[in-house]
């Protein structure tokens, strides 16, 4: 079974869109038989991708530092929950447990992780594919910053080339499809 990492906000969000699109990615990876490795939260659009994926009978793997367990947020229905001591031993561990990475929209945590995972793959500690879902032009701002860095020369364009953007459903379900 393949396993697909995704990196997302323990927010709702100020729309329920968000959550609307974290439960239909969680129904069709159930759907594909791809298991959801992530955060392992309760809580916004990363308890909503694990609840889907669980409702509709798929694996859900979370990763989450004891801190966090502490403060009462982890989901209690996994598949699996993995307690780690810290952040940096969460990435790792959702780096080892996955295929495929996947950013959809969130806050810093989602970036931190997300930008730690391409720099692993620009020092070619692997080869594992890096996705990032611009649902309605969440991260357009972002995609600027880093056309304009590689415009200045601050990052190549294999490097670049790294993180595959995905613009709408048909792309999610493009994604799904190739792992």
């Amino acid at each position: 079974m393949k396993r697909l990492c995704v990196f997302c906000g323990s927010a709702d969000g100020l729309s329920p869109a968000y959550l609307e699109m974290a439960n239909k990615l969680g129904k069709l990876m159930a759907q594909k038989e791809i298991a959801l490795v992530y955060g392992g939260a309760s809580i916004g659009v990363m308890g909503a991708i694990a609840d889907s994926v669980l409702a509709h009978g798929g694996l859900v793997i979370g990763v989450i530092p004891k801190t966090l367990v502490d403060y009462e947020i982890a989901h209690k229905g996994l598949t699996e929950l993995h307690i780690v001591e810290d952040m940096h031993q969460r990435k790792k561990l959702m780096y080892d447990k996955s295929d495929a990475f996947l950013s959809l929209p969130g806050g810093m945590g989602t970036l931190d992780e997300m930008f730690e995972i391409l720099t692993w793959s620009q020092l070619k500690l692997h080869s594992k594919r890096c996705f990032i879902y611009n649902f309605f032009g969440f991260y357009d701002s972002l995609l600027a910053y880093l056309d304009h860095s590689h415009k200045e020369g601050f990052i190549k364009t294999q490097h670049l080339s790294m993180l595959e953007v995905i613009k709408d459903e048909p792309g999610l379900l493009s994604l799904v499809n190739s792992l």
